[in-house]
């Protein structure tokens, strides 16, 4: 059943050109009062700077995208992405007033009090406004009508997670599928199979959804393209949901190829900062280590070179995630070197182990070079 108390259908559009022109006082409102403040009257050079300081934290929005419908998103995410764009504001504003010789602002804590207050005053409107649009629609108010295309376990998850979220306004008014589904009883409540792709076509040509969510599977693509252009000449919102489930995407990362969106199914842990701090971590925990289990190292080395003839490390060539070969260390545990592409696995009994290889194996002391492997690989 669909809800009659669909009002207030305030366009995105002009929600944005509201938020635009409250920022905008904001900013020049609160830019004002700190200059008062702190040097004790208002002038033309009180003007300039709280008028840069506006069209400053503008443009940076407009690049960031920021004025977009944030019904969908926490308030946390839109709260932090505001106070991101506002302090890059407010150091490029004072870069710019030092540049022309300008002096909005006599002092440390009368700046501190300018892009505090500006700050504050951004986030708690935008909270007072956000808490009264939730509390509106989770009573049936400022509500959007919506078809998910797909009635299988995606669009079900979709549903689901609609449906557990009154606040974002989301009235379903069912699924749409392919003409196998259509007599499906799979539903979740109050949505249901209505009809097939074309179905879904007519009736939003027609005016009957705000918005629709295309989440049919990967292997349906050829349908996907057939709802995306029947769906031209319609009014409302169509978005369209990768299929998380087919390639495990729910921990993917969002990325883009000049420009174009692409989504990493598959990430090396290896990149940009990641290596950086891993290195780091691997080389302190290594050092450490190694200072704590230097004495029983030391007295392994002098077992295994007492009680058989030969070196105290075996050491064997393997090969890294970036393809190098690097040289594994290991307690030697067996009276031969085996070393290539095929080498025997020392079983129980094995007549090649020394007097203490067995034990060193069992409990794994003659793992305990691999720590000068780490630092090894670290520092080559």
């Amino acid at each position: 059943m669909t809800n009659s108390k669909g009002v207030l259908q305030s366009r995105q559009t002009t929600v944005a050109m509201l938020n635009r022109a409250c920022d905008a006082v904001v900013i020049f409102v609160c830019s004002m009062m700190a200059s008062y403040f702190s040097v004790g009257y208002i002038g033309e050079v009180t003007y300039l700077t709280s008028l840069l300081a506006m069209v400053t934290f503008y443009i940076i929005c407009e690049a960031q995208h920021f004025y977009v419908s944030w019904r969908t998103t926490p308030f946390q995410m839109e709260a932090s992405r505001l106070l991101i764009n506002w302090t890059f504001a407010f150091f490029l504003s004072l870069g710019f007033e030092s540049i022309a010789g300008f002096n909005l602002i006599d002092g440390q804590l009368q700046l501190l009090f300018w892009y505090s207050s500006i700050a504050l005053t951004l986030v708690a409107y935008r909270f007072v406004v956000k808490s009264a649009l939730r509390l509106a629609r989770e009573q049936g108010y400022n509500t959007r009508k919506i078809a998910i295309v797909g009635a299988g376990r995606f669009g079900q998850d979709v549903a689901q997670r609609i449906n557990a979220s009154p606040w974002m306004g989301y009235d379903i008014i069912g699924f749409f599928d392919t003409d196998n589904y259509v007599n499906d009883t799979h539903e979740v409540k109050p949505a249901k199979v209505l009809g097939n792709l074309q179905d879904l076509i007519e009736r939003a040509q027609e005016g009957d959804f705000d918005k629709i969510y295309i989440a049919l599977p990967f292997a349906k693509q050829k349908e996907v393209a057939e709802v995306i252009d029947g769906l031209t000449d319609s009014s409302c919102t169509v978005c369209y949901l990768p299929d998380v489930f087919t390639f495990e995407l729910l921990h993917a990362r969002a990325d883009n190829l000049g420009g174009l969106p692409v989504i990493s199914i598959y990430s090396s842990p290896m990149d940009g900062s990641n290596a950086i701090l891993k290195r780091a971590f691997d080389l302190v925990c290594a050092s450490i280590i190694l200072c704590l289990i230097s004495v029983p190292m030391l007295l392994i080395a002098i077992a295994v070179k007492i009680t058989s003839p030969g070196p105290v490390f075996f050491k064997q060539k393997r090969y890294g995630m970036d393809g190098k070969p690097i040289e594994v260390w290991k307690f030697r545990s067996m009276t031969v070197m085996e070393d290539g592409d095929v080498v025997t696995q020392a079983r129980k009994g094995d007549a090649r182990l020394t007097p203490i290889g067995g034990f060193i194996r069992r409990t794994s002391l003659d793992e305990l070079p691999q720590f000068i492997n780490v630092l090894q690989a670290l520092c080559p």
